[in-house]
């Protein structure tokens, strides 16, 4: 088609030029010839390219084909979680490598029991983590979150359950420096409880076990917080049957002899022995002499006098009787006597105690041992004694006149 236009104003990238009917249309320059100016008219025969068109679409329909598989034939993965090893109080949880695609990763969160444990830091590079601080013999539910630019991806839920005290499968355990007697006597008997042995220091590594403090793995069990005991603990958790703490078989921790096992006793200075009372008597320092007054001693005197005469109307006692107890008072009041250092007891006190009588001269005069001389002579004394009055009568030794 064949369309004639007037050239109205010519600029160095666009040319306004006008149709029959006044209408405007903005034209590259380039296009029209050199040597028009404002007022020429030029003729521009406008036609379909069909075969031009096509070419374009087939064009354009290969660079969406190439853009689809580069970057819309495969979506991120789901992780894929599962359980490497649990023990008493930890698991290991492990997962496949993460799959993004063409997709750029935004975060990889672990859940436990429903609820956000936390971020695992550097999904692209770790693919295990450790999880302590459980409860014993306890059920738990875990799975990972996959957040990216692509859309969320969950894992598949992994449920695990710790292991009881006396359930040592979980044991895994990573050999140091041992003699070689040592080491296949270990392990037998980690096969005999049911726990493994792995080459190196990983991270479902519970202990490491050796008798020198040296060595690569040494040094990362120590960087990696893994309790480094020596064989021994495998011997008492066999011979236990359960697991048992690593506190007293540490590497350096205090031996308590060969084939022992107890907690070391910690030795302390012996107490002293309790002295008998007789041993404490020898043992303490001689005291001086207490002086005690003669006013104390006196009345005892008298009292135990007063005792002895004081027998009652009617009595049986017999003068052998008597002498005993006449012989039993003098040896009780004799030393009270020896102990008093005041002087000589008051003319007064001496006065006021009754005659004592005296049982040799009695059986002098009898010259008998008729039992009813010996009877008469005692209900006689009795007698006379009935009506006297003892100074210390109805009265305590402090009310005695001294």
């Amino acid at each position: 088609m064949l369309v004639s236009l007037t050239v109205g104003k010519v600029d160095a990238g666009v040319t306004v030029l006008l149709t029959p009917d006044k209408r405007l249309i903005e034209f590259p320059s380039i296009l029209l010839p050199p040597d028009i100016s404002s007022g020429s008219i030029v003729d521009i025969n406008v036609a379909r390219n069909k075969a031009s068109e096509a070419q374009a679409e087939r064009a354009f329909g290969e660079l969406q084909d190439s853009i689809l598989s580069s970057f819309g034939a495969d979506s991120p993965s789901p992780p894929v979680l599962r359980c490497r090893n649990a023990t008493q109080t930890s698991v290991v949880l492990e997962w496949d490598p993460i799959q993004l695609a063409t997709a750029d990763l935004i975060s990889l969160s672990l859940y436990r029991n429903g609820q956000k444990a936390g971020s695992i830091p550097k999904p692209l590079e770790m693919h295990a983590t450790k999880i302590s601080g459980l409860a014993v013999d306890t059920e738990y539910t875990f799975h990972l979150v996959l957040r990216t630019t692509a859309g969320t991806f969950a894992s598949q839920r992994v449920t695990v359950r710790t292991h009881k005290m006396t359930d040592l499968s979980g044991i895994t355990i990573t050999l140091g420096v041992l003699p070689a007697v040592v080491k296949e006597g270990l392990t037998a008997a980690v096969e005999r409880i049911g726990a493994k042995i792995v080459d190196s220091v990983r991270i479902d590594t519970t202990h490491f076990v050796t008798t020198e403090g040296r060595g690569i793995y040494w040094e990362k069990a120590n960087e990696s917080n893994i309790p480094v005991v020596r064989p021994e603990w495998v011997d008492a958790c066999e011979k236990g049957g359960r697991i048992l703490g690593v506190t007293k078989f540490y590497l350096d921790a205090a031996r308590v002899g060969p084939g022992s096992y107890e907690t070391p006793v910690t030795q302390t200075a012996p107490s002293p022995v309790q002295k008998q009372p007789e041993q404490q008597q020898k043992d303490l320092p001689p005291q001086p002499p207490v002086d005690e007054p003669a006013a104390i001693s006196a009345p005892s005197g008298a009292e135990t006098k007063e005792q002895g005469d004081g027998v009652e109307p009617g009595s049986s006692d017999s003068e052998e009787d008597q002498d005993e107890n006449a012989e039993n008072d003098d040896e009780e009041t004799a030393e009270p006597e020896e102990k008093i250092t005041a002087g000589e007891p008051d003319q007064k006190e001496l006065a006021s105690r009754p005659k004592q009588p005296t049982v040799e001269e009695d059986d002098e005069d009898e010259g008998s041992n008729d039992d009813e001389g010996r009877k008469s002579s005692s209900e006689k004394e009795a007698e006379k004694d009935k009506g006297k009055k003892s100074p210390g009568d109805g009265s305590s030794f402090q009310d005695v006149d001294l």
